[in-house]
């Protein structure tokens, strides 16, 4: 699958004007991506009412298996995808997805609860796929568009996932343990045509490397440089990720349980209504990013869209506990500032930082350095409120997520951003 500057169409795409190039690349990472995603949350559709094991529901044994596995491959892939070569992306996407893919079924054939194990080894390779993904658009002119459009996939395809889950379940007859591996076969061939597709790409040309900076793998003594070179601001903004990552995953694994407190527990298609408009507004404002060729001018934004999604998500919180907003608004509504945070971090606010520093490197580094921690945290909260508040249900507890994420998170991308800048200063003296 590897690709050939002989391929049409990648001569096409060295040749095209940068309209279509950017249209290609995004349509085939979005809808890659979003098959992929099939792969790991279809399942959290399933509430698995009444069944517990070991004074723990088995929603949280399977969701915390999955998220251990996902956050381990997360300090795995500092190293492999830092260290990746391009020829080796599709063919290690094929084989993640394939490991994933053969853990449902194995979910499906073997009883509970032996069988929570299997969402260790579904988690794990999933969470190497983002940057082999990733790694096609980094360093582009156009990263921001492509970035953009990849992250948006995940908005989108959360809520595709879960309702291809909840149709299949309701409509076909299919059981909850069975329902993922039905899903993972559904959308196993386009996911194979769109890496086909996207791995025609052809590498990015030398003006790409002018404006943003050569891309390339980075070794062990690279990325510890790195890390002391920045790491006041490494610290800050890797808190801050971690608050969103455990926000996103109570949002994206319990969804199912909170529209049923809400009274929507037989609409399947609300999880795609919610995140439709979620997906088009952070397309834009991300996308809109590109226009800013002063890179570190563009990293500043960055921080400074991030702070205001972390408001948006506590001022949504408190529209809706006081009935000013209806719930689906209100899902919107933080559905959009939990992105507008998060969806920079996986893509443009680390392309942004290389190029604003002229560093060499590559962004799956960093991607993965804050991914590993936001798992981690992640993990950390789902027992925290298993076991310290369990009395609270998660509508409960997601207001009070909302809140604290919005005063923390808040005040550490402030830290970031004040940080970078005062860098920023320093190296202009050293150079003048």
């Amino acid at each position: 699958m590897v690709s050939s500057a002989k391929s049409p169409l990648t001569r096409w795409l060295k040749q095209t004007n940068s309209f279509w190039f950017a249209l290609y690349a995004t349509v085939m990472a979005f809808s890659l991506y979003t098959c992929v995603y099939a792969f790991r949350k279809t399942f959290a559709v399933a509430t698995f009412d009444g069944i517990s094991y070991a004074g723990v529901s088995y929603k949280v044994w399977l969701v915390t298996f999955q998220v251990v596995g996902y956050a381990l491959s997360k300090f795995v892939g500092i190293k492999v995808i830092s260290e990746l070569r391009a020829a080796s992306r599709s063919i290690g996407i094929v084989l993640m997805v394939c490991i994933a893919g053969i853990s449902w079924l194995l979910f499906a054939l073997v009883p509970a609860p032996y069988n929570i194990v299997f969402l260790f080894t579904n988690g794990f390779p999933l969470g190497l796929v983002w940057g082999m993904i990733f790694g096609y658009l980094e360093g582009r002119r156009y990263t921001e568009v492509l970035g953009a459009g990849l992250s948006v996939s995940f908005i989108f395809s959360a809520g595709l996932a879960k309702s291809a889950g909840g149709f299949i379940m309701r409509d076909w007859g299919v059981s909850e343990k069975w329902m993922p591996f039905v899903t993972a076969c559904v959308f196993l061939a386009p996911l194979l045509v769109f890496l086909w597709l996207l791995d025609k790409l052809p590498p990015p040309s030398p003006l790409d490397e002018r404006l943003r900076t050569r891309r390339q793998p980075m070794g062990s003594t690279s990325r510890s440089n790195f890390v002391q070179s920045f790491w006041p601001g490494i610290l800050f903004f890797t808190l801050a990720y971690m608050l969103l990552t455990t926000f996103r995953e109570f949002r994206d694994n319990f969804a199912a349980e909170v529209w049923s407190t809400l009274g929507y527990s037989d609409s399947p298609e609300i999880f795609t209504m919610t995140e439709i408009p979620v997906s088009i507004v952070i397309l834009g404002v991300m996308g809109s990013l590109m226009l800013i060729k002063n890179n570190q001018m563009a990293l500043m934004i960055n921080h400074l869209i991030i702070f205001l999604g972390m408001i948006l998500i506590g001022v949504s919180t408190f529209l809706f506990q006081n009935q000013l907003i209806s719930p689906p608004l209100w899902m919107i509504l933080i559905g959009m500032g939990l992105y507008l945070g998060y969806v920079p971090f996986n893509s443009i606010f680390f392309d942004r930082l290389l190029a604003a520093f002229k560093y060499v490197g590559t962004v799956g580094f960093l991607i993965y350095v804050v991914d590993a921690f936001g798992y981690l945290g992640s993990i950390g909260v789902l027992f925290f409120k298993e076991f310290g508040y369990s009395q609270l249900s998660w509508l409960e507890f997601f207001f009070s997520a909302g809140y604290f994420i919005s005063i923390a998170g808040s005040f550490l991308i402030g830290g970031s951003m004040l940080y970078f800048h005062w860098k920023h200063k320093q190296r202009r003296k050293n150079e003048s």
